[in-house]
């Protein structure tokens, strides 16, 4: 396992040179340096989950704040200011009503995208707040969305009630959005990992046991252990906290997990 030593590069210059294709100095460009990657054709997305010991990222009654310390909350911030988009479902909204900003660190703020499918959301969550960001909510076709304010509808074919989150990256990569962190939640991560759709998972686990509580991954059954999912990893030690850098690509691109 890495541990972060003080950086010799401040943080300040990493957003500037992830999207100049430039190294960056260590601890960053072990943490960082595979979201420099720009594939031609599709984003490059990446999935966020801060959770407990036990793999919960909330109790039962849906308290979440904060599993994750200081350290871990940093690392999610630093995430937005590396990406191009944000994006969240609206369970996720309705929970924890997010801001999505990078406060905690310097860098400039992803645009913000909500996947709504039935358009329900109200116009008071913090994600839609016009602070010159643009903002996207995701919904069927056939939903009705009541949120304007200048915000984008995108309206998207669905099978059952459900938008694919292939159509989901195609739809951002026609406006341009090349890195995507798919932040939350639960379900929203988990059908981006289950449809083949994440390059790198981010599994930041904080030193706390719940005991009970909602699980940061919920993926179809496998019969036995032949069915996991076993991918290239990296560990870092972030003061007391632990991330988990997964690489994906061998399952996005197809090819066959070590097992």
């Amino acid at each position: 396992m890495q541990d972060l030593a003080e950086p010799s590069q401040e943080w300040s210059e990493v957003p500037r040179l992830i999207r100049s294709g430039k190294p960056l100095s260590e601890p960053w460009e072990s943490l960082f340096g595979p979201l420099r990657s720009k594939p031609t054709g599709r984003p490059m997305a990446v999935g966020q989950i801060g959770q407990s010991l036990d793999g919960r990222i909330a109790t039962l009654s849906g308290h979440s704040r904060y599993i994750n310390g200081p350290e871990g909350i940093a690392h999610l911030h630093r995430l937005r200011a590396l990406v191009d988009a944000v994006v969240v479902g609206a369970g996720t909204v309705r929970a924890d009503d997010p801001q999505l900003t990078v406060r905690e660190v310097s860098g400039p703020n992803p645009v913000r995208v909500v996947i709504d499918p039935n358009g329900t959301l109200p116009a008071t969550s913090r994600v839609f707040i016009r602070d010159g960001v643009h903002r996207i909510l995701i919904t069927r076709q056939q939903a009705c969305a009541t949120v304007r304010d200048g915000i984008e509808i995108v309206a998207l074919p669905d099978t059952a009630g459900r938008i694919a989150p292939s159509a989901i990256l195609d739809a951002l990569c026609e406006r341009g959005l090349c890195r995507i962190l798919v932040e939350g939640g639960a379900q929203t991560v988990s059908s981006f990992l289950s449809a083949g759709c994440l390059d790198r998972l981010h599994v930041m686990v904080a030193p706390m046991i719940l005991g009970s509580g909602k699980a940061g991954l919920d993926l179809p059954p496998v019969a036995d252990m032949t069915g996991a999912l076993r991918v290239p990893m990296h560990t870092h030690a972030l003061g007391r906290e632990v991330l988990f850098d997964c690489d994906l690509t061998t399952l996005k691109s197809g090819a066959t997990a070590s097992r």
